[in-house]
């Protein structure tokens, strides 16, 4: 079996673990007070249960970097977005939707022409020392920026994760390569600087995903699934030499590719939002109104009184609404 073939098995069933993941975070995230820090989730079992999912999933997946180069692997974490849709259709007890399948069509689709356009061999290409600090202070930046008080807060904790998450693979895809190869020591400083960035982001991401997800898991996993692997391919693109197969006319299906999945991945989050909001997404439309045989007409306010020299007596004065247009004059 090719270096290939083994990658994107990995990536496959390391999908299917992050889905699982984002599921058990999302539900963990909607019985939390919104209030509450994110330090409190804690406590609770299912909050381990989705790191035991995670570190599973990473695990897969950085296996799956030693085989593909980054351009290769990243982009399959988009069938995390495709796993989690029959998982939460089933944990909700529902039926898959048609906006559903044909945002998981769009995704496979565009991901199929990004795997003709990116397959490759095995990675060698390792980051330096400098290369490392200079991606974990440029990556941190963003973070800070992105973590600061504003509008949208749920999508923009999302856009730290899928950064983080995709420098900590990128990486891990060094640390993992340098170790394997047997290139030097294994305690050099390099290697341990890494380590401790790997470390950091991972964590980091997954604290900025559970955050995110607070408000929903669909626009936010989409977002996460987007960032993810433009942060991680931007490195391998800039720093590690990876190219896209077939030179410029392989540029053409990747970004036809990239626009599929991109669109598939839109579909899908609109659908899971709605969803999380207890809405069907084939009965998502504007709203039923009642026809109207004519526009409401504005109204003046008329005063009425008593007839002079009525012999009643005398009654205080009363507002009637009139409308415009009656054949009475203006009175």
């Amino acid at each position: 079996m090719s270096a290939t073939l083994i990658a994107v098995a990995l990536s496959l069933v390391s999908a299917g673990a992050y889905a699982a993941a984002a599921v058990a975070q999302a539900r963990l995230a909607g019985r939390t007070d919104p209030s509450a820090g994110a330090l409190s989730v804690m406590g609770r079992g299912a909050w381990w249960s989705a790191v035991g999912l995670n570190a599973g999933g990473a695990l897969l997946h950085v296996a799956a970097l030693k085989y593909g180069p980054l351009t290769l692997v990243q982009p399959l974490g988009a069938l995390t977005l495709v796993a989690a849709v029959p998982l939460g259709a089933r944990s909700a007890g529902r039926r898959v939707s048609r906006t559903e399948w044909r945002g998981t069509l769009l995704t496979l689709v565009g991901l199929a022409a990004l795997l003709l356009a990116a397959g490759g061999a095995a990675p060698h290409d390792t980051l330096s020392l400098p290369e490392a600090l200079g991606v974990g202070a440029v990556t941190m930046a963003l973070v800070a920026t992105l973590g600061r008080p504003g509008a949208r807060p749920g999508l923009r904790h999302a856009a730290a994760s899928g950064i983080t998450s995709g420098v900590a693979s990128a990486l891990t895809q060094t640390l993992t390569v340098a170790a394997t190869d047997h290139a030097g020591p294994l305690l050099s400083w390099r290697l341990v600087t890494v380590a401790v960035l790997v470390s950091f982001f991972a964590l980091g991401g997954l604290m900025l995903s559970q955050t995110a997800y607070r408000g929903g898991l669909g626009a936010p996993l989409a977002v996460v699934t987007l960032a993810n692997p433009v942060a991680a391919a931007s490195i391998g693109l800039i720093l590690l030499g990876e190219r896209v197969q077939g030179g410029v006319l392989g540029l053409i299906p990747a970004l036809i590719g990239a626009a599929a999945a991109v669109q598939g991945v839109v579909l899908l989050s609109r659908a899971q939002a709605r969803t999380a909001d207890g809405v069907p997404p084939e009965t998502v439309g504007p709203a039923p109104t009642a026809a109207l045989t004519r526009p409401p007409s504005p109204s003046r306010v008329v005063i009425t009184a008593p007839a002079v020299g009525a012999p009643r007596p005398a009654e205080p004065l009363t507002l009637r609404p009139e409308p415009v247009g009656t054949s009475g004059g203006p009175g």
